[in-house]
């Protein structure tokens, strides 16, 4: 299991797993519930690479990141 500490978003941290190169396991931590909770379902199986591939760069208003750019960010991180 990972626990990423993310920075300039709502959330506080995001745990996760990777299985065979899958995503597994998705939680954040603080943020928009129903937002957070729809990323995490929707990566739920979801192989890593192709959710990195989704996620990285995406923003939120005018913040640089956001949750499914920190995201993003955890799994480069977990490789």
């Amino acid at each position: 299991m990972y626990s990423y500490k993310t920075k300039g978003t709502c959330s506080s941290r995001i745990d996760f797993d990777v299985v065979d190169g899958k995503v597994t396991h998705v939680k954040f931590v603080g943020g928009c519930s129903g937002n957070t909770q729809g990323v995490a379902r929707l990566v739920e199986g979801m192989d890593k690479d192709e959710a990195i591939s989704r996620l990285e760069g995406i923003r939120c208003g005018a913040k640089s990141t956001s949750c499914p750019d920190q995201l993003a960010k955890a799994l480069k991180e977990a490789q």
